[in-house]
């Protein structure tokens, strides 16, 4: 092989992790659109409160929100990192994006604690039931994330690190965390920006 690696002929042209990837996010996609239309569909349901727009706390929820859009520039550094071989750059990138990753679930976990406190939980009204269960699986998601690019990091620490004909594993990691953080954006579109609002009618 002459110390190079030979390309996967594949007859989309696509490598098959890489459409295996494609795919998997393509059901994700179904998934969460499932969960944010009940959402949508049952925001005005509550007939006892606490309401959205009595316990939704916008400007905490807005950092962790750019905390973890950020951790998507540090993942396309990552990957850039390795690209070029620049081994002590992809293992701060990547540690970086894990880092972003961690401090927006615990700010999650923050702000749930909260709305316990507060008397909101998943069996309190329909918003609870809706808006733990969305935010919830969403969170379950990052933490997948997290770990693996953890698992990455380690890698990374290796003596000869991610060399660059393995950029593909740093590559399907970055997809799966920009994918989570595209459905952040919506979620925090849908259920802080818009539901925040008071109901323009309350029955009155």
């Amino acid at each position: 092989m002459n110390g190079h690696k030979v390309s996967e002929q594949t007859t989309t042209g696509i490598n098959h992790r890489k459409m295996l990837i494609w795919t998997f996010l393509a059901s994700e996609c179904l998934f969460f659109g499932s969960f944010i239309t009940t959402f949508l569909l049952y925001r005005n349901a509550s007939v006892v409160g606490p309401y959205p727009h009595e316990i939704l706390d916008i400007p905490v929820t807005s950092v962790s929100t750019f905390v973890l859009l950020t951790s998507s520039l540090a993942m396309v550094l990552a990957l850039a990192a390795v690209k070029r071989g620049d081994r002590i750059g992809a293992r701060i990138w990547i540690l970086a994006t894990a880092f972003m990753g961690a401090t927006f679930l615990g700010f999650q976990v923050f702000e749930f604690y909260e709305f316990v406190q507060h008397g909101l939980t998943p069996r309190t009204n329909v918003f609870g039931a809706t808006f733990f269960t969305l935010t919830g699986f969403h969170g379950a998601h990052v933490t997948v994330g997290v770990i693996w690019l953890v698992s990455l990091w380690v890698l990374s620490m290796k003596k000869n690190g991610i060399p660059i004909e393995r950029s593909l594993d740093v590559e399907l990691a970055g997809l799966y965390w920009h994918f989570v953080d595209i459905v952040w954006i919506v979620i925090f579109t849908v259920v802080y920006l818009l539901t925040a609002l008071p109901p323009l009618t309350n029955g009155g």
